[in-house]
């Protein structure tokens, strides 16, 4: 640090320092590496204040005036790359306020009358989180439209449905891409409840107790776009529930997408050939020319971990601190960022891989008939049609499936001789259950894989996205 960066470091905290910090002091004390990426939010706010000061008689009109304009300039310094953004200044709230002085002077020192960068960064922080929110929300609903789009052409699409990742019944490629939906129209929700909770102003509450000044809160809550002031002053500059809510929501949205990615990376193998990614989302390998890796959805399996990773630190920073602000909080921001950015790329990753893939009808169909998926449709005929007891009819169908296997067939492969010699009640028209098509279309209880279900389920997404 030159002696003139010290003396102005030294200048923005007045006469009780006597020497600036030393490097390795400024290097963990600085946020201006990281909190920047707040300068739209900081002067946004400083621009509702210096507003409202000057409404309140608390500042000079012109004061007001020449605060708004200068901001307007700084910001537009910023966003064209032109900012000197300078360590020694530790954060963006200093660095845009030394900046301001430079551009228009005296009136600059006015702007922090009524306010503490504790409430300031309290709502710049806010906002951002707030923005944030919404840019989820977006990305959420562009991923919902695409598994509603694969949910709508493949209704009629059999498929195996697993537990314990064997064979259990038939279902549809519709009724699995809605269960997809079903989870984000949930992280949908907890995005838009957390931004709804989050929409109160922190502005104001100053260091801790509040001001003398006579203030209006209620008009800069308004001025920024939120529903209402904080109603404590103590708990305004203390308050990370906003980025602990946005995080835990990230983290299971994450989650969700990975749950999603593992069944890609299983579906696209040899083994399986459910899927074919596009080459979009795939890469070869550098020695064996037949292989086409799904390497976008490993990678998003693995992104849950970056935004859990962040949810807990930050936890961990907040779980002890005693009212109100302490400088650990200052460790809040970098975790929420790259957990903003990351969720971002996943849900833009996801989607287009979604809107991509091409579901392998065949090999999908194949598959439903294998392992005895059936077994549950011919167990629920024999109590629907014979009146047997479930627990008789279970048995009695694991007696027929231990038939099949040992004859090495499946269970419609069977003979009506087979089948009666275990219980001869059994009719011709047992067969009817039997196929894949018939099972799923048989089940029609609301939120079934029927494909009648499916398609009025379609048609409900459709109507909620519209």
């Amino acid at each position: 640090m030159t002696a003139s960066d010290q003396s102005s470091a030294n200048a923005m905290w007045g006469g009780r320092f006597a020497a600036g910090p030393d490097a390795i002091m400024t290097a963990i004390n600085a946020s201006i590496g990281f909190d920047q990426r707040m300068a739209a939010q900081d002067i946004a706010g400083s621009r509702a204040h210096a507003a409202m000061l000057a409404a309140q008689g608390i500042i000079t009109d012109s004061d007001a005036e020449a605060i708004g304009q200068g901001l307007l300039t700084v910001l537009s310094e910023i966003e064209g790359g032109a900012f000197p953004f300078r360590e020694d200044l530790e954060d963006i709230h200093m660095n845009v306020e030394a900046r301001l002085k430079e551009i228009i002077g005296e009136p600059a020192g006015r702007l922090h009358t009524a306010r503490s960068r504790n409430d300031q960064v309290a709502v710049d922080f806010r906002m951002w989180v707030r923005d944030q929110c919404d840019a989820a929300i977006t990305g959420i609903e562009a991923l919902l439209r695409a598994f509603v789009a694969q949910a709508e052409e493949g209704a009629d699409w059999v498929m195996p449905g697993f537990t314990h990742l064997q064979t259990a019944q038939p279902v549809t490629w519709g009724h699995h891409m809605l269960a997809y939906a079903e989870m984000l129209g949930r992280d949908l929700s907890r995005f838009r409840d957390a931004r709804a909770r989050m929409n109160e102003c922190p502005l104001g509450a100053a260091a801790l107790a509040g001001t003398s000044f006579p203030i209006d809160r209620h008009a800069t809550a308004k001025a920024l776009g939120f529903d209402r002031p904080t109603a404590n002053s103590l708990d305004s500059v203390a308050d990370r529930d906003f980025a602990l809510e946005f995080l835990s929501a990230s983290a299971i949205t994450a989650m969700h997408l990975s749950r999603f990615a593992e069944e890609l990376v299983i579906w696209s193998s040899a083994q399986f050939r459910f899927v074919r990614l596009s080459d979009r989302w795939t890469t070869g390998s550098s020695i064996m020319p037949q292989k086409k890796n799904p390497d976008a959805a490993e990678l998003l399996r693995a992104k849950i971990g970056r935004i859990l990773g962040a949810t807990v630190a930050l936890f961990t920073v907040m779980k002890g601190l005693p009212l109100t602000y302490s400088k650990d909080m200052q460790e809040d921001k970098e975790q929420v960022f790259d957990a903003a950015d990351t969720l971002m790329l996943c849900l833009a990753a996801m989607t287009g891989m979604v809107g991509d893939m091409q579901a392998n009808t065949a090999e999908l169909k194949r598959a439903a008939a294998s392992g005895f998926s059936t077994a549950t449709d011919l167990a629920d005929w024999l109590v629907r049609e014979l009146g047997l007891p479930f627990r008789d009819a279970h048995h009695v169908t694991g007696t027929l499936v231990a038939r099949a296997e040992a004859k090495g067939c499946d269970l419609p492969d069977l003979t009506l001789a087979d089948m009666q010699e275990v219980h001869a009640g059994i009719r011709a028209d047992v067969f009817d259950v039997l196929g894949v098509d018939n099972s799923v279309r048989s089940r029609q209880s609301y939120g079934g894989t029927a494909p009648d279900q499916v398609r009025a389920q379609v048609a409900r997404w459709k109507d909620i996205l519209r």
